[in-house]
């Protein structure tokens, strides 16, 4: 195979991804305008479902715009060689591979994100504040975005440079260094995240003693879960819409409620809320997901070694001096299509482990004010009722409302029966 090959292959590939996303997404489309299912009839009236449809479309027409930008950029940057150039400007500043491969990196990260702001500045302070979403303050928006580069900077460049000083040091086996990096650094982050990370961004409290702390203590109590970390974080600083979540393991274990959140629903729903998240953790859902991802970047590193450092991955891709960091750019290109399959098979096994969460919610406490609160957090993101199922299938981490809401209730009428 000649690298001429493997440039038409790259940009089959990115040809045949951007058809059949944007296939999808018009599909997706043609049902703004459904009817609300019978189940569903309760989370808008008309005029909140004209609100819906029109925040869907506006934001398909933007999604279908930004697309085709990045879409035609990333044609242009191969067809002229781009990767050439930054590769060439790389190498003027240094000759070790590590500083070459951090100015590489960084030139495409900076470049990227500079192009990438006008959309995200429009999406934030045009869609979402005509629909009433916006709480984000310009000073905000850009604190956010100085904050986000300097933490890629310092983490993204500090595994490349290790990834990098490996693969020199050990050559092909690099990939078993490499994992291990990648593995202790996945599980730091799940345990020390909320803890260490969010308040760069956000402003944690301790949710404070009262009713609603009592119900998520006897709660958890009654389900043998020791939960005694509970905050409240100010996400409304950024956005009406409302989240939960739980991080960490063992000690470090806490759950997080946005203060939307615990405005938009009452006691109830949000103890359902809770009881479905501590599904996944007596589920072992957590564990799967973290062992899963640590497997699959193994995999991909194994693969990665066997290829990288053949000189047509970068010839491919237009650089003729090869190299390390530009041969895992092309074999990102060229691995894609796997990403989409397990990809496709993770969003498969997330949606059965919401049905189990939903299941675990209804056991233990009760399915009537999770269906409410799920109801509720749809209404006040607009989000959309009526789905294509083929979209679903390929886009959808969660089941649909209809589905979960049909789940909740075929369950609990069982349940009421028996």
């Amino acid at each position: 195979m000649t690298a001429q090959t493997l440039f038409y292959i790259i940009i089959a590939i990115i040809i045949i991804n951007f058809i059949i996303d944007k296939t999808l997404d018009a599909i997706n489309a043609k049902h703004y305008n459904d009817p609300i299912p019978e189940a569903l009839n309760d989370v808008y009236d008309a005029t909140e479902y004209k609100k819906s449809q029109a925040y869907k479309t506006v934001n398909y027409k933007f999604g279908l715009g930004t697309s085709v930008f990045s879409f035609a950029l990333t044609l242009g940057f191969l067809l002229l060689d781009g990767f050439e150039y930054v590769d060439n400007i790389a190498r003027s500043y240094s000759d070790n591979p590590i500083i070459i491969a951090l100015i590489f990196f960084g030139i495409i990260m900076i470049a990227s994100d500079i192009i990438t702001t006008p959309f995200g500045y429009y999406k934030t302070f045009v869609i979402e504040e005509k629909f009433g979403f916006n709480k984000t303050t310009k000073k905000l928006f850009i604190l956010d975005k100085l904050k986000g580069l300097v933490m890629m900077a310092l983490l993204g460049g500090g595994l490349i440079a290790l990834i990098v000083w490996f693969y020199q040091a050990t050559g092909n086996q690099f990939w078993l260094y490499a994992w291990g990096i990648v593995t202790v650094f996945t599980v730091f982050m799940n345990m020390f995240y909320s803890k260490l990370i969010v308040p760069l961004f956000n402003k944690q409290t301790p949710l404070e003693d009262g009713e609603l702390r009592t119900k998520i203590s006897t709660y958890a109590e009654s389900v043998g879960f020791n939960l005694e970390k509970i905050f409240v974080i100010d996400g409304s600083k950024r956005s009406t819409k409302a989240n939960a979540y739980f991080s960490g393991f063992g000690r470090e274990k806490r759950v997080t409620l946005y203060d939307t959140l615990v405005n938009d629903l009452d006691d109830e729903e949000i103890v359902a809320v809770l009881a479905h998240e501590v599904g996944h953790y007596k589920k072992k859902h957590i564990i799967f997901n973290l062992v899963t991802s640590i497997l699959l970047t193994g995999l991909t590193l194994f693969i990665l070694s066997i290829f990288v450092s053949n000189p047509l991955l970068s010839n491919a891709i237009g650089v003729e001096i090869p190299s390390f960091h530009v041969g895992l750019i092309a074999f990102g290109l060229l691995y894609s299509p796997i990403s989409e399959i397990t990809g496709l098979i993770m969003n498969y096994v997330s949606r059965v482990f919401e049905y189990q969460a939903d299941d675990y919610a209804k056991n233990t406490y009760k399915a009537e004010p999770l269906i409410t609160s799920l109801k509720k957090l749809s209404k006040n993101s607009l989000s959309n009722l009526t789905p294509h199922k083929a979209y679903v299938f390929m886009h959808y981490s969660h089941p649909t409302l209809l589905e979960r809401v049909k789940n909740l209730k075929n369950k609990s009428a069982l349940n009421s029966t028996n």
